[in-house]
C-alpha cells in the first residue's frame, strides 16, 4: 500500500479561538503540526503518495505541506470548495478519481503512531477495513461500531450501547475492489438530496451488510482524536512520549 488521503479541509470550530486562522490540523504538538505527525507514521511504512483534501485557509496548508520532504514522498493538496456546506462525503466526492489503487483514508484530526498505521496494512484483508479501538464505554461523539469477530456490521454516531462493542479512530485502508466500491458508494450517495450533509463513514455503514467491511483492532496502542479543547493536553502528552 502506497497511498494515502488525508481529509483536512474543515476548521475545528470547537477549538476556537485557536483554529481562528488555522485549521487544525495545523495546530502544533511537541513541536510539529498535528498532519505532519500523520505523514510521519505514513511515510513509515511505505507510504509514497499521500493526497490532502484542504478547505479552510487552504493557502496555509498548501505553504505547510511544501515544506514537507521526505525522499520517494508526493504530497499533493486539493481544494474543496465545498468545505463550508459539505461534510466530509463531500471531500471523499472532490478526490473520488484518487481512489485508484491500495490507499488509506485518515481524518485530519486523528494522531497515529507508525505501529499503528502498520497494523492497519497488516490486517487489511477485506476490500473495507476499519481501525477500531474497545473501551470500556461510548459517549455520543464517538463513532460507535457494531463487530462480529472481524467483520463490521454498523458503524454511526447513534448506535445504541447494546450494539456497541467497539469505536472508529478515523483510519481505513481499501485494497483490491475496494476503492472501486467506496468510490461508486460515494458517487451514488452525493447524488441524493441530503449527499453533501452526509459523513463519509455512513457510505461504509452502507457497505456493511454486503460483507466486505472487516475491523482491525489496535487496542493497547495510544491515540488521540483532536476535537475539543481537553483533547489537547491528551494528544500533546502522546507526541510527547513519542518524541
Amino acid at each position: 500500500m502506497k497511498k494515502a488521503i488525508i481529509l483536512s479541509a474543515g476548521q475545528g470550530s470547537r477549538l476556537l479561538p485557536l483554529t481562528a486562522d488555522q485549521p487544525k490540523c495545523l495546530i502544533d504538538f511537541s513541536g510539529k503540526s498535528l498532519i505532519a505527525w500523520q505523514i510521519e507514521s505514513l511515510v513509515a511504512n511505505g507510504i509514497e503518495e499521500i493526497v490532502v483534501v484542504t478547505g479552510f485557509r487552504d493557502e496555509k496548508m498548501s505553504a505547510v505541506l511544501g515544506a514537507i520532504s521526505y525522499p520517494r514522498l508526493t504530497i499533493r493538496p486539493r481544494f474543496n470548495p465545498f468545505y463550508k456546506v459539505a461534510d466530509n462525503l463531500g471531500s471523499c466526492w472532490i478526490v473520488r478519481e484518487e481512489m485508484d489503487r491500495d490507499f488509506i483514508v485518515l481524518n485530519g484530526d486523528t494522531l497515529v503512531s507508525p505501529e499503528i498505521v502498520g497494523r492497519l496494512i497488516a490486517g487489511a484483508t477485506l476490500p473495507i477495513t476499519v481501525t477500531i479501538d474497545v473501551k470500556d464505554s461510548y459517549d455520543l461523539d464517538d463513532m460507535k461500531v457494531q463487530r462480529d469477530g472481524d467483520r463490521l456490521l454498523q458503524i454511526g454516531k447513534r448506535l445504541e450501547p447494546h450494539e456497541t462493542n467497539a469505536e472508529s479512530i478515523g483510519m481505513l485502508a481499501f485494497k483490491g475492489d475496494g476503492p472501486s466500491i467506496f468510490r461508486s458508494q460515494v458517487e451514488a450517495m452525493m447524488r441524493t438530496p441530503e449527499g453533501v450533509l452526509n459523513w463519509y463513514l455512513k457510505a461504509i455503514h452502507a457497505l456493511a451488510p454486503s460483507g466486505v467491511v472487516g475491523t482491525v483492532s489496535i487496542e493497547g496502542l495510544s491515540w488521540a482524536e483532536v476535537d475539543f479543547p481537553e483533547d489537547l493536553i491528551i494528544a500533546r502528552a502522546l507526541t510527547d512520549s513519542w518524541i
